[in-house]
């Protein structure tokens, strides 16, 4: 490096002192040869004199001093003669306008020495140069970090030399104006980058154009106002020369902020960072490091990876990687995990999987975080324990950036004694520079992820009905490519009588629209269904509703109304597959069931219903054609590959064979759903009576007589007269509120017997908040909740339907034994 390289900064003459460590003593141990009048500086400075420049290392404390200041000082030395005097006496041989600076280099890790510089100016050094030398004071910091400064401390008794090669070889200065891309920059900066000084037109963009393709982004986030909260920020990146040369770089800059706080310029110094170019192992490291981190998808891969890159290369004791959130640091993987090999601080904290720790137990670690560099502690380091017990024999921490912010940390410890070489360093530098871009990556990806998990769960059953007679199981599978959310869908319904409905349908696409209409579609059909319409008017409804839309999705049905009874089962199908049915002898069928048009295509779409009997030990099957059909598995393989997994399964356990349907499928480029009713019929029948309510003025006590010849038929006699009253309140509501036919239901299940009453009205009873002492009505609805283990009401056949439920004493049940 040349005095052209700081001329930019407003320097004529720099050197670099270090600390020898046991002597007490600052040794000069490299320069930059500037004018023969301001050449000289003193060998050494001692510790416990009161030179700026030994002020500055002891108080790691920048000293900048003007002309005036220097002859201050150059008075002082006269008066008081020590071992500092030497400077006074040079400094009385520089031109009366000179000014000096010395910085202190190294950090929280290490104190290395002091940078000291010289200018010539009368106003001494501005605001920017004192910005930019100390951007170069980092830099060397970095420098003599890389080359391993503890052989200089290991012997104290070798002095050093004149150019010891502590300046980066290669330097240059800029200074860019955030809102207009307006850039100056020496030509130490364009020779670098390989750009003729009469081919720079003073435009960001030009340099940017210099990189590597992979590292605009991280270049990106530094330089566009607003992307970071940062104000100083530290990259390594690579730009390809015309010649075809790739070099790496190291930048470090400043944001200076406007009055009102916002990013207004920026200075940076950038050199050459071949101390950070590695071998070719090295590069073979890394570069299996970034196609392991390219897919990783979640943050715990991430993690993994990490570790794998890192703890056996490295022969590492200890790794940590952890997401900052607010103040505290999560956890998201520790190796080893046993809890007893990391600190105290660490297991106190252990409330899951991994711990979480706050930020402000380890000062250390969040200085080092706020710096936003690679740093490293070498054994018997002054450390907090939450920390030093980590790495007994040396701690690295590598902050974790993204987008321009600290998005988490990671740890590696050593218990051994362990020295950091400049590879080491450049496979740390470069892992931490990956590392935070892909957990961001990952942790947006978990997010986006745990959000298509949420809508899908909300939009499907979360669990299906207990049903009489039969066994239902669902099972379903989100897309592996693209948005985990899609539009497949599955319902099961109970239905009056011992009907239940089955429903599977599938939603083009899979993309948060396809899940939207999904839901939907599903509401309505079950809303449909509820309401006591027949299958093929329940999917002519969904039909005209997804085209009233205003969509351009359509979907395809399939919606099976069985009776649990009879077995007797009604298809409708929308465009989509056929059912499956595996008789208990293990054949399967492949239903032959008339279709109409997916839904959403036809307005005036017939959609025709097919019956079939199941018989006891019969497993139908319902799937979309995710599991059947896909770029590679033509549908008639599918179907016949289905079938054969269908034939072999054990009917007994109908959640296992739904596993055994999708056992083979992995990657997915579309939902799958799966429904399965395994019908067993009912082994006790309930039994059924109805009577149509005649609107005569003694129509109540004809419902009346009804009921009890019923329940007496029934050997039902001990709630009879718990029965009447319900069912003189229920039918005295329906005559006296609405207008048609009144009907009255009665069921006697296994345990209960339900009485409702069916009308014509869709309007439901409303139960009164408060009543009048001397009202003569209002209470039927009260009394009928008195008196019933449940009741409700429900929309059916365009109307409604009131019902209420009266557990039957044990001596009453189906099939009870005999009284005594």
């Amino acid at each position: 490096m040349t005095r052209q390289g700081f001329a930019f900064c407003g320097a004529e003459f720099a050197a670099v002192y270090l600390y020898s460590g046991e002597d007490d003593r600052l040794d000069l141990a490299d320069v930059v040869e500037g004018p023969d009048n301001i050449c000289s500086l003193p060998e050494a400075f001692f510790l416990s004199g009161r030179s700026p420049v030994a002020d500055a290392f002891r108080d790691d404390r920048i000293r900048w001093l003007g002309p005036a200041q220097l002859t201050e000082y150059a008075r002082a030395g006269d008066a008081t003669p020590g071992p500092d005097t030497v400077l006074a006496e040079c400094v009385k041989a520089w031109p009366s306008t000179t000014s000096l600076g010395a910085l202190p280099l190294g950090g929280h890790t290490s104190k290395l020495g002091c940078l000291v510089v010289v200018g010539t100016s009368a106003e001494g050094f501005d605001t920017d140069c004192r910005h930019l030398l100390e951007l170069y004071a980092d830099q060397v910091a970095a420098g003599i970090e890389a080359l391993d400064t503890q052989v200089v401390k290991r012997q104290p008794q070798v002095r050093p030399r004149r150019g010891a090669g502590l300046f980066p070889p290669r330097s240059g200065a800029f200074t860019l104006v955030l809102k207009t891309g307006d850039m100056k920059a020496d030509d130490q900066v364009l020779e670098l980058l390989g750009v003729a000084a009469e081919d720079f037109d003073g435009r960001a963009e030009t340099l940017l154009a210099c990189a590597v393709p992979d590292d605009v982004p991280a270049l990106m986030s530094i330089v566009e106002p607003g992307r970071s909260s940062s104000t100083d920020h530290q990259l390594a990146f690579r730009i390809r020369r015309p010649n075809g040369e790739l070099r790496w770089l190291g930048l470090r800059c400043r944001m200076l902020l406007s009055p009102e706080g916002k990013p207004e310029r920026m200075l940076g110094v950038v050199a050459d960072a071949s101390y950070l170019r590695p071998n070719a192992d090295e590069v073979s490291r890394v570069q299996r490091l970034s196609a392991k981190l390219a897919g990783a998808t979640t943050v715990r891969d991430v993690s993994e990876v990490v570790v794998a890159a890192l703890r056996v290369p490295l022969d590492a004791s200890r790794v940590a990687v952890a997401e900052l959130e607010a103040d505290r640091l999560v956890v998201t993987i520790l190796d080893p995990p046993d809890p007893d090999a990391w600190p105290e601080v660490w297991r106190s904290e252990w409330r899951s999987e991994w711990p979480d720790a706050a930020s402000s137990a380890l000062p250390t670690l969040r200085s080092a975080l706020r710096e936003g560099t690679v740093s490293v502690w070498l054994p018997g380091a002054d450390l907090e324990p939450g920390l030093a017990n980590i790495g007994p024999g040396g701690l690295a921490v590598l902050p974790l950036l993204a987008d321009g912010r600290m998005v988490g940390a990671c740890l590696v410890g050593w218990d051994q004694e362990h020295r950091f070489g400049p590879e080491e360093r450049s496979l740390l530098t470069a892992t931490a520079s990956l590392v935070g871009q892909a957990l961001m990556r990952a942790h947006a990806l978990d997010a986006r992820h745990e959000l298509a998990r949420t809508l899908q769960r909300s939009l499907l059953p979360r669990k299906l009905p207990v049903l009489p007679g039969g066994k239902a199981v669902a099972r379903y599978l989100p897309a592996t490519v693209g948005l985990e959310v899609g539009g497949d869908w599955y319902d099961v319904i109970p239905l009056p009588d011992s009907h239940v409905a089955l429903v599977i349908g599938d939603v083009q696409g899979h993309s948060a629209e396809a899940a939207t209409i999904m839901g939907q579609m599903r509401t309505a059909i079950r809303a449909y269904a509820v309401e006591g319409h027949p299958p093929d008017v329940v999917v002519s409804h969904a039909n005209r509703l997804l085209i009233g839309m205003e969509t351009d999705l359509f979907a395809t049905c399939c919606y099976v109304d069985l009776d649990m009874e009879e077995g007797i089962a009604l298809f409708v199908r929308a465009g989509h597959l056929q059912p499956l049915l595996r008789h208990p002898d293990g054949s399967t069928d492949e239903l032959n069931v008339q279709g109409g048009p997916p839904l959403g295509v036809m307005t005036d779409a017939q959609f025709p219903m097919t019956e079939a009997g199941l018989t006891p030990g019969t497993v139908l099957t319902l799937v979309t054609d995710g599991l059947v059909e896909s770029a590679n598995l033509p549908l008639e393989d599918g179907m016949n590959r289905l079938r054969s997994l269908l034939s072999a399964a054990d009917p007994s356990d109908t959640g296992r064979t739904a596993d055994d349907l999708l056992g083979n499928v992995d990657r997915r480029d579309d939902d799958v759903a799966v429904l399965l009713l395994r019908y067993d019929g009912m082994l006790v029948r309930p039994k059924r009576a109805r009577w149509t309510v005649w609107r005569l003025p003694d129509a109540i006590v004809h419902a009346r007589r009804f009921t009890a010849r019923t329940l007496r038929g029934w050997e039902a006699v001990d709630e009879m007269d718990v029965a009447l009253l319900i069912v003189s309140e229920l039918v005295t509501n329906a005559i006296a509120h609405t207008q048609g036919q009144v009907r009255l239901d009665l069921t006697l299940a296994q345990d209960r017997l339900r009485i409702a009453v069916n009308d014509s009205s869709p309007r439901s009873p409303a139960r009164p908040t408060t009543l009048d002492l001397d009202a003569t009505g209002g209470r039927g609805l009260l009394i009928v909740e008195a008196l019933s283990t449940a009741w409700g009401s429900v929309p059916f056949a365009g109307g409604k339907q009131v019902w209420a439920e009266v557990a039957l004493s044990p001596g009453e049940q189906m099939n009870a034994p005999p009284k005594a």
